[in-house]
């Protein structure tokens, strides 16, 4: 039954597991890697098999839901060739086009129905999305960058720095690697006072559990310096936290 409807359970559960991130504003990713977040340009590359995230329902979960524009506008575009499968995909992709919160998204959907899903509307509606995607990932990188230097000078508020970098990096769908790098350099720098590493280390659970245990690890195998042993402390105790849950994964 649900081969003829173009969808499946696995894909109703997909869809139903990113609905609950996104309320609880958790990251999405990687199926079967915890440590790697999806990022559009995953959605966009139509050779990555993304298993149970290939079915209708979850890319119109985050067509419609996601609350950053090139994640949505991805994924609009790997549902658009499925669409014209079955009419129950055809009405989730028209119910996309009417609800998301995201005009591109709403434009996409718009544009590639006026052209009865011809493969150009697809290709081109694909090239703009890549377009748009990379773009919108150096605005939210320079405005990190911005962020940064402005609490180096005092100019912002540490924990309105804390509060704005992760939701940058989310907005950004800024790679597990790269978060991790960034979350380390804040941790070890010299520069950062320790209240706003504190803060940091607050918001630690917006981070995948691999990447925080990843970034806790290399912190305490870090040389002794200045300010250093009180972070280590902290992170010794949030290390303790995490252990008992990844040990029953």
């Amino acid at each position: 039954m649900t081969a003829r409807l173009g969808i499946t359970e696995e894909g109703l559960a997909e869809a139903l597991k990113i609905k609950g991130h996104y309320r609880d504003h958790l990251p999405i990713c990687l199926p079967g890697e915890e440590a790697r977040i999806l990022v559009p340009e995953n959605l966009l590359n139509r050779g990555l098999d993304l298993q149970e995230l290939e079915d209708p329902l979850p890319l119109a979960m985050m067509a419609a839901r996601d609350p950053e524009s090139p994640m949505a506008v991805a994924a609009i575009t790997r549902l658009m060739p499925l669409a014209p499968s079955t009419k129950l995909v055809a009405g989730v992709f028209g119910v996309v086009g009417e609800t998301s919160k995201h005009p591109t998204v709403r434009q996409c959907v718009e544009l590639v129905s006026e052209n009865d899903f011809s493969p150009k509307a697809l290709l081109a509606i694909q090239r703009r999305a890549a377009n748009f995607v990379i773009q919108s990932r150096r605005q939210y990188t320079s405005a990190l960058r911005q962020n940064l230097s402005a609490l180096l000078e005092g100019a912002i508020a540490p924990r309105q720095f804390v509060q704005e970098f992760f939701e940058l990096a989310e907005a950004g769908n800024l790679r597990s690697d790269i978060r991790k790098k960034l979350v380390l350099s804040l941790l070890l720098s010299e520069n950062i006072r320790p209240s706003i590493k504190f803060l940091l280390l607050e918001n630690f659970d917006k981070l995948p559990a691999p990447v925080r245990i990843s970034i806790m690890s290399e912190v305490l195998k870090a040389e002794p310096g200045r300010h250093i042993e009180v972070i280590k402390e902290e992170l010794k105790w949030l290390l303790q936290q995490e252990r008992p849950a990844s040990e029953v994964h």
